[in-house]
């Protein structure tokens, strides 16, 4: 039989499977073997012996949050309280798209900010859409059911942006705690303190302890570049050029004429220099 881990529990695993959910132990050999099981694993079962006999090749992995087999990312950004980070926002996408996981951007605590915050950020919106990723609010419940269904979800993002209460938004019978940011520091309390896989809307959705920074040392130049779509559409005069010290670059010329965004190409620079370091 097959399963799919949900929830890790001591030393033992609960796994969703066509008979129900069920927990059970895994075998010594995979320990013995130093497997690391994760949250979204899919599994070969000995259902006589009640124990995981096996793990499938993995299509994908998180370090942070650890999880596997993730069919798409909702990204969870709050407009205020705390405040947006472009910076973290971007962090992330490179993270995400570098791990062959489709990214949704969620924008929430949109009744925090004024009439004219609103328009900048519908020009956000407009431009995430425009390369590619699709943009959400999360007062959009039917339409982001419908995104997310039947598909394995990771909600990360920003330490208290709302990731727990948006999930009680899709399934009020999940009645996870949360909690206000401390206004001071500008940052959640983290409420998970674990990796849990809910059943909501026929899909599996991961609410993961949120997180304030990202490590990029995995990722090489190359792989930070890929990641920046919209620069890959830009006819640039070098060949292999990474768009920072060349002159007359067209990447940097698109800043310029407004058609890349700036904070995105800033973005895009502390990330090369982060991963050179």
């Amino acid at each position: 039989m097959i399963g799919r881990i949900v929830k890790k529990e001591s030393k033992d695993y609960v796994l969703k499977t066509e008979k129900g959910i069920i927990t059970m132990p895994a075998r010594g050999k995979i320990n013995f073997n130093k497997i690391n099981l994760l949250v979204g694993d899919i599994v070969n079962i000995d259902w006589d012996n009640q124990i995981i006999e096996n793990v499938k090749e993995r299509k994908n992995e998180l370090r942070r949050p650890r999880i596997a087999n993730v069919d798409l990312c909702l990204l969870v950004m709050s407009l205020r309280e705390p405040n947006f980070s472009a910076h973290l926002l971007d962090k992330n996408l490179s993270f995400i798209i570098f791990n062959k996981i489709k990214p949704i951007i969620c924008f929430t605590k949109c009744d925090l900010i004024t009439e004219d915050e609103k328009k900048y950020y519908l020009k956000l919106k407009k431009y995430y859409e425009n390369i590619g990723i699709q943009v959400v609010f999360n007062n959009e419940i039917t339409k982001i059911k419908k995104i997310i269904k039947d598909k394995v979800v990771v909600l990360t993002g920003q330490t208290g942006a709302g990731k727990s209460t948006l999930l009680n938004k899709l399934d009020s019978n999940l009645n996870l705690k949360t909690s206000p940011i401390s206004k001071a520091l500008n940052r959640g309390v983290h409420t998970t303190k674990h990796v849990q896989l809910f059943s909501i809307c026929s899909s599996l959705i991961a609410d993961t302890p949120g997180f304030s920074s990202l490590d990029l040392r995995e990722m090489t130049k190359n792989d930070i570049k890929d990641t920046f779509k919209e620069f890959n559409k830009i006819n640039c005069i070098y060949k292999n050029c990474f768009h920072i010290n060349e002159k007359d670059c067209n990447v940097k010329k698109a800043v310029d004429q407004g058609i890349i965004l700036k904070s995105r190409y800033d973005n895009y620079v502390k990330f090369i220099n982060e991963v050179k370091k």
